[in-house]
């Protein structure tokens, strides 16, 4: 019993280090570590969101997007896709029904269990953004570690589809400089997100009146409006969404598009 009480100090003592060193390490290249979860404040009347400005700092100086251009009605419309529910295929019916292009952010289990619908996407010509292999929290993962997170997915897209990905959203809107800084290392561009709502909860649906009220209410001048591909609610609402999107003057661009 007392073996197994020093042995599991020892553990404990060993992971204590571990973070400690890792966390100089951090500082003592002049790269920050600490986590950041992306929110904003909503705007009124189609005015743009406040977003929470340590984050969009770190995001927009590592050359990323999350909001764009205040003159110009454009909305930048984005999935994250981390498995199949059932409903992607409806969604991409609609898409291209309305010739409405998007950017689908998907995992390493999306591609291994939907790869049908990745073809589509790419024949399509929708963006398939790079979501990581296991939707970890990465902060928390060492530099190799989030390679491996971002380039075995990126490398079996290409395998399979001789498709190059090159933009990232990093799992659940989590990150620090370190890690956009190792994702820039890699060619990637980081994409975030201006507008959303509660559409990822799978036990929150049946609620569609309520799904198009957020979304339409929460427009704005280069809006990067995010999705959940796992959602029943936004397969259903989605062309009334985009034809009344269109109605309002604005206009759908992909974020290879994306102004400033």
């Amino acid at each position: 019993m007392k073996e197994k009480i020093k042995r599991s100090a020892f553990v404990i003592i060993l992971l204590v280090v571990c973070i400690f060193e890792f966390s100089l390490y951090s500082e003592a290249n002049n790269i920050s570590n600490k986590l950041l979860a992306w929110g904003f404040r909503r705007g009124e009347n189609g005015q743009q969101p406040v977003l929470d400005i340590e984050s969009r700092k770190v995001v927009e100086e590592a050359g990323g997007m999350c909001i764009g251009n205040p003159n110009e009605k454009n909305i930048y419309l984005t999935f994250d896709n981390g498995y199949e529910a059932g409903y992607t295929s409806q969604i991409l019916d609609v898409l291209k029904e309305n010739d409405v292009k998007a950017t689908f952010f998907i995992t390493a289990h999306y591609l291994n269990t939907a790869n049908d619908l990745v073809k589509r996407m790419i024949e399509e010509g929708h963006i398939v953004g790079n979501h990581t292999v296991n939707h970890k929290c990465l902060p928390n993962i060492t530099d190799e570690q989030i390679k491996d997170e971002v380039m075995k997915l990126h490398n079996s897209i290409y395998d399979q589809f001789e498709y190059e990905m090159k933009f990232f959203r990093p799992p659940k809107g989590e990150f620090s400089q370190r890690v956009l800084n190792v994702t820039n290392s890699l060619g990637y561009t980081t994409v975030m997100w201006s507008s959303a709502y509660d559409d990822w909860d799978k036990e929150k649906q049946n609620r569609e009146e309520y799904g198009k009220k957020r979304i339409l209410q929460n427009l704005h001048n280069g809006c990067v409006l995010l999705l959940h591909g796992t959602s029943k609610d936004n397969a259903n609402i989605l062309n009334d969404v985009i034809k009344e999107i269109k109605s309002m003057g604005y206009e759908f661009k992909n974020i290879d598009e994306f102004s400033k």
